[in-house]
């Protein structure tokens, strides 16, 4: 199962300590929380003396209340956490090698309602010196907080083992998808939720090589705002008086949903029954009636994916955690819809693994609407 939780609040803060207003404008106290666009960058004015940078970091906060109810009730168990941004400028960077990290903030923050080319500028929120206006940020009682800025501010967050997450790239798109499972289950435990505040790792963000990356915020009108992504295996196989589909690569496999709706809630969780059958079923003389869809996809070897239709971008992939499951009655799926974006069309797609060591994805233009 994917299910995902959307930013409940996030914004950036840059650093100007240059002191060259002219190529830097004053960035320390202004504010950026109501942006469609959060940016992660580090440029460097070589033509000074001294080391003249600017330096932006980001900082996304997201609600566990479901999760964290679904886990105590068994809904989900062992789950994976995944941080996703989606980058703006695809393939913009990609010819670039850099690592990000992401580390628990330790104090609260306020999003702000700033724009990037607000004038005034709008200071009132989380700043690069202030985690809200005329409030600067400070260290917390805590051995581990760590302002690391190089100047004052940049926000404070916790380091250590368990407190830490990073993503490498090395000539690839920038969208990011960092495993943040030990935070976050620190933030289930007894560890305050702060949100994330995500940077270039370590000597990164100083080695004079300047980028630019930019990244949809949750105030964006795509289907790409900031995300945890949350991942558990929901697999259960019992099969009953079903019969084993043929997987041995030598016939032509067809598998369907059963019962497709047009549309669907999204408060709904919904059980998708599936049908799979030889794709040409072999006409016999018998006085019985034959159910050509009485069979199952061995364990494993069958996966699901649901996929924006307007854009073709998977919302649901392929991966370990979408395997079928099986029940006396037919092969089948469950899908939550509560953090599907309503109002879009989407379409379920099948990929089947054959021993031959074919994999063949089926697409059956099987569509429906999250309303």
């Amino acid at each position: 199962m994917h299910y995902f939780i959307f930013a409940s609040k996030d914004s950036y803060i840059t650093e100007d300590s240059s002191g060259q207003v002219i190529l830097y404008p004053d960035y320390t106290d202004r504010n950026y929380g109501a942006d469609e666009i959060i940016e992660l960058k580090k440029e460097f004015a070589n033509s000074y003396s001294t080391a003249s940078y600017n330096v932006s970091r980001m900082l996304t906060q997201f609600d566990y209340t479901d999760v964290s109810a679904s886990i105590v009730d068994g809904t989900i168990t062992s789950p994976k956490y995944y941080l996703r941004y989606y980058e703006v400028e695809g393939q913009s960077e990609s010819d670039k090698t850099y690592s990000l990290s992401s580390f628990p903030i330790s104090q609260s923050w306020e999003e702000g309602v700033g724009k990037h080319f607000d004038n005034p500028k709008t200071k009132k929120g989380v700043t690069w010196t202030d985690y809200n206006s005329g409030s600067a940020w400070s260290l917390v009682a805590d051995t581990n907080a760590d302002s690391g800025s190089r100047t004052t501010g940049g926000g404070v967050w916790i380091t250590g083992s368990g407190y830490e997450a990073s993503q490498s790239f090395t000539n690839q798109s920038g969208d990011m998808e960092m495993d943040v499972t030990d935070i976050v289950n620190n933030h289930l435990g007894s560890l305050p939720n702060y949100g994330f505040i995500t940077k270039f790792s370590g000597s990164y963000e100083d080695d004079g090589t300047p980028l630019h990356l930019k990244f949809f915020s949750k105030n964006t009108h795509t289907i790409y705002a900031p995300k945890l992504e949350v991942r558990w295996n929901d697999i259960s196989f019992s099969t009953g008086s079903l019969n084993s589909l043929t997987m041995s690569g030598e016939f032509e496999n067809h598998i369907f949903i059963k019962g497709l709706q047009p549309t669907y809630r999204e408060s709904e969780k919904i059980r998708f029954r599936l049908g799979c059958r030889k794709k040409y079923v072999q006409k016999t003389f018998t006085e019985s009636v034959q159910n050509a869809t009485g069979s199952y996809v061995p364990s494993g070897r069958g996966l699901y994916s649901i996929v924006d239709v307007a854009t073709d971008t998977p919302r649901v992939p392929f991966s370990a955690y979408t395997s079928m499951s099986c029940d006396s009655n037919s092969m089948y799926f469950d899908q939550r819809f509560n953090t599907f974006e309503p109002g879009r069309y989407y379409k379920v797609l099948f990929k089947l693994k054959y021993d031959d060591g074919q994999e063949i994805i089926y697409d059956n233009d099987e569509e429906f609407k999250v309303i």
